[in-house]
C-alpha cells in the first residue's frame, strides 16, 4: 500500500536548501520533508506503537509540529535527528494514553533465565536497517521480515522497552524515563521482550538450521 510519502517530488537538492524553505514556508515544503526523512521514522514508529494505522497518525502529527515549530530549530542537530525526537515523544504520549497493560514487575524466575546468542545482534541490525541493500539476499529478507513480525506481536510494555533500549540505543536510565517506570522495571521488560522474541523466532531458526544442514554462525 502506498504511503503519502511516496510520492515523486524533488524540489530540494539539500538538507541546507529544505531548512531555507522551510523558514520560508514554501508552499510544497512540508511535503518534500516528509518524502525525506519519513520512510526510516515509520520504521520507530511502528515499532513503538505496533499498529500501522497508529504509525501513519504519529507520522501525520510529527511532521504537522515539526513544520509548525521549524522557528524552534536550532541546528544543533541534523534537522533528522530532531526529527527523529519528535516523532519519539509523539508516539510514546500515545501509548502512555493507551490502556495500560498488566506486565508482572517481579524479577524473571530461574526459568526464564537465557543466554544471548547470534539472534540477538540479527534482531537488531534486522530492526535499525529496516530497508535491505542492493546487496541482500531473499534469506536476509525474509528474515527481517520475520523478525520484524514477531517485534510486532510483543505485548506493548515489553516492545518499546526492546526498541528504545536495544534499537535505539538508549541507555537503561534513558529508556526508563521515557517510559515511566523504574529502571529494574525497564530491565525486565527487556529481559522478558529478549526471551519472547527468541521463543517466537526459534521454530525459523530451526528451519533454517535444517535447511543448511548446520548452525547458524
Amino acid at each position: 500500500m502506498q504511503k503519502p510519502w511516496d510520492i515523486d517530488l524533488t524540489i530540494y537538492d539539500d538538507e541546507t536548501e529544505l531548512l531555507a524553505g522551510l523558514r520560508r514556508k514554501d508552499r510544497l515544503v512540508c511535503t518534500c520533508l516528509l518524502k525525506r526523512f519519513a520512510p526510516r521514522l515509520y520504521r520507530l514508529a511502528l515499532h513503538l506503537t505496533g499498529e500501522a494505522d497508529e504509525a501513519e497518525d504519529v507520522m501525520q502529527e510529527s511532521f504537522i509540529q515539526a513544520c509548525d515549530h521549524i522557528a524552534g530549530f536550532e541546528g544543533r542537530s541534523g534537522l533528522g535527528t530532531w526529527l527523529h525526537r519528535i516523532v519519539l515523544n509523539t508516539a510514546l504520549m500515545r501509548l502512555r494514553r493507551k490502556q495500560p497493560q498488566m506486565v508482572s514487575l517481579d524479577e524473571p524466575s530461574a526459568g526464564e533465565q537465557g543466554q544471548s546468542g547470534w539472534l540477538d545482534q540479527e534482531i537488531v541490525a534486522a530492526l535499525v536497517d529496516g530497508s535491505p541493500g542492493p546487496g541482500s539476499d531473499v534469506l536476509s529478507l525474509e528474515l527481517r521480515e520475520t523478525i520484524n513480525e514477531a517485534l510486532l506481536r510483543l505485548p506493548d510494555a515489553l516492545r518499546t522497552a526492546f526498541v528504545l533500549r536495544d534499537v535505539e540505543g538508549l541507555t537503561t536510565r534513558d529508556a526508563a524515563a521515557a517510559l515511566g517506570i523504574a529502571e529494574s522495571a525497564l530491565k525486565v521488560r527487556l529481559h522478558r521482550a529478549r526471551l519472547a522474541l527468541r521463543a517466537m523466532l526459534a521454530p525459523y531458526v530451526h528451519s533454517l538450521d535444517e535447511s543448511a544442514g548446520g548452525t547458524p554462525s
